[in-house]
């Protein structure tokens, strides 16, 4: 059974996804866990929620496979990333420069993170179209880097 952490409270707390794909596109379904029912009787099902660092990481994963201003109608016309423009656009250096510049973009309009230590963009092995993204974020308040991935997104047709 994984220790329970002590929330982080700036960097909030939410419902687990987990993708329904191997490599990242955007479908997910919620984490569920078998718990004590109301009152401690019985057993019931219940959502799985993410606190801290594993928020924060799950937060920047959602906003970069989101199309900017796909939560326009909601209120929120600068969340999201340019990221999904590039699917079909081949897994090109320009294509791969694009792709940087797009996560830079997203990661900085993340108002939990202070600074992007590293990005590092590869290949992804066996996939000739696809790449490997390896993020690392200081987030705001905190001493210690926070690492995304690697995680595979697929800019193939």
């Amino acid at each position: 059974m994984p220790v329970q952490q002590k929330p982080v409270a700036h960097l909030l707390r939410d419902i687990a996804l987990q993708a329904v794909h191997r490599e990242l596109r955007a479908h997910y379904r919620p984490s569920e866990a078998l718990g004590a029912g109301p009152g401690g009787h019985g057993r019931q099902w219940d959502f799985v929620l993410r606190d801290g660092l594993d928020n924060l990481a799950q937060a920047v994963i959602a906003r970069v496979l989101t199309p900017r201003g796909e939560l326009a109608a909601l209120g929120h016309p600068d969340y999201g990333s340019r990221v999904p423009e590039l699917i079909g656009a081949g897994n090109t250096a320009s294509s791969r420069a694009l792709l940087r510049l797009h996560l830079l973009d997203a990661l900085a309009r993340e108002p939990r993170i202070a600074e992007v230590k590293a990005l590092d963009i590869g290949p992804a092995v066996g996939r000739r179209d696809s790449v490997q993204v390896r993020l690392e974020v200081l987030p705001v308040q905190a001493s210690a880097t926070l690492v995304i991935g690697p995680f595979t997104l697929d800019l193939g047709p």
